[in-house]
C-alpha cells in the first residue's frame, strides 16, 4: 500500500518534471543572461567583465576598444536573454549563445595564468566561472532538442 502511494506521487512529479523542466530551464538561462548581459551596460559590476575584455582584446589583436568589448557583451548577452525568456527565434538565439559560450572558454587557452591556479585541476574563481558554462552549453543543447518539437518523455514507451 505504502509503495503503491509512493510510487503514485513520483509518477506524478515525473510527469510535472518533464512537462515543466525544459520551460523552466529555458526562462532561468533568460533570467541569466539578461542578468549578467545588464551588469556589463555598468562599468565595474561583472564579475568576468576584465577577463572578457582582456580575451576579446587578445582575440582581435587590440583593435576592439574594451568599451566596444563591454558594450557588445552586454547586449549580445541581454538579447540571449529576452531570446530566451520569450521563446523568441530560438534557433537563431542558441547559436548566439553558443558562439558565445565558445568564447567565454577561449581564456583556459589564451590567459591560463588566470584560469588556474594549478594547471589542469586547480581553478581560480575566474576558471570556476568559466567552467559552469558547461552546463550552460548542455542545457542549450537541451532545450535546442526541442525546436523542432522534441519533448521529454517520462516514461518508457514499450
Amino acid at each position: 500500500m505504502m509503495r503503491w502511494r509512493f510510487q503514485r506521487i513520483d509518477m506524478r512529479i515525473t510527469r510535472w518534471m518533464a512537462s515543466n523542466g525544459i520551460r523552466i530551464l529555458r526562462i532561468s538561462m533568460g533570467i541569466i543572461f539578461f542578468w549578467f548581459g545588464m551588469l556589463k551596460f555598468f562599468e565595474g559590476l561583472s564579475p568576468a567583465e576584465s577577463l572578457a575584455t582582456r580575451t576579446i582584446d587578445m582575440l582581435s589583436f587590440g583593435l576592439i576598444g574594451p568599451e566596444l568589448v563591454r558594450y557588445g557583451l552586454a547586449t549580445w548577452e541581454v538579447l540571449i536573454g529576452i531570446g530566451l525568456l520569450f521563446k523568441w527565434r530560438l534557433r537563431e538565439i542558441l547559436l548566439l549563445m553558443f558562439l558565445q559560450m565558445l568564447g567565454t572558454l577561449t581564456p583556459i587557452v589564451l590567459l591560463p595564468g588566470e584560469v588556474f591556479t594549478v594547471f589542469p585541476y586547480g581553478l581560480t574563481l575566474e576558471g570556476q566561472y568559466i567552467i559552469k558554462n558547461l552546463v550552460i552549453i548542455a542545457a542549450g543543447m537541451v532545450i535546442g532538442s526541442t525546436v523542432r518539437g522534441g519533448k521529454i518523455i517520462s516514461e518508457k514507451l514499450i
